[in-house]
């Protein structure tokens, strides 16, 4: 027998609910709105604010500004969001919802990244540290460090446009 094979289970026991939460929440996501979960959760983070910078936007969301602008073309085609240049400096870009968007928010589920960023956020740094830790040495078990960070349940890719 394996040594440790108790924590070996539960630890792959506790992957596989997290993968299966994750896909729950963006099954319902997507049967409830029609949109990703990385679109939904854009949403529901403008929705904090009246209107918010790009930059700021990105920084909430813990992704690179170019994956959210990608975002956002897709929630403005779709007439969810819209956009404003700056007077002041038009390198400043403003979103916020439209009509449209602020009656999808009132009824649309919960998202899983929004839920992960608030917990992880709530956490004491070392706790974030040990996390961070952990996760990583997951991904060289996986011999996953050349995959592009994806979106979860998404096409949408956080890396900078090169």
């Amino acid at each position: 027998m394996v040594k440790n094979s108790q924590q070996i289970s539960e630890i792959i026991d506790s992957l596989r609910r997290v993968f299966q939460a994750v896909n729950e929440y963006s099954k319902k996501v997507k049967a409830q709105t029609g949109l990703t979960g990385p679109q939904l959760w854009t949403i529901k983070v403008v929705a904090e604010f009246s209107s918010i910078k790009v930059s700021d936007l990105a920084r909430r969301m813990y992704l690179h500004p170019a994956t959210v602008v990608g975002i956002i073309d897709r929630l403005e085609a779709k007439g969810l969001v819209s956009r404003v240049r700056s007077r002041n400096d038009r390198r400043v870009v403003w979103v916020s919802l439209t009509p449209q968007g602020e009656e999808l928010i009132s009824q649309a589920p919960e998202v899983a990244q929004g839920l992960l960023v608030a917990g992880l956020e709530a956490l004491p740094s070392e706790e974030q540290r040990t996390i961070g830790e952990v996760l990583s040495q997951l991904v060289k078990i996986l011999k996953a460090q050349e995959f592009p960070p994806k979106l979860m349940f998404s096409h949408e890719v956080n890396e900078p446009q090169k």
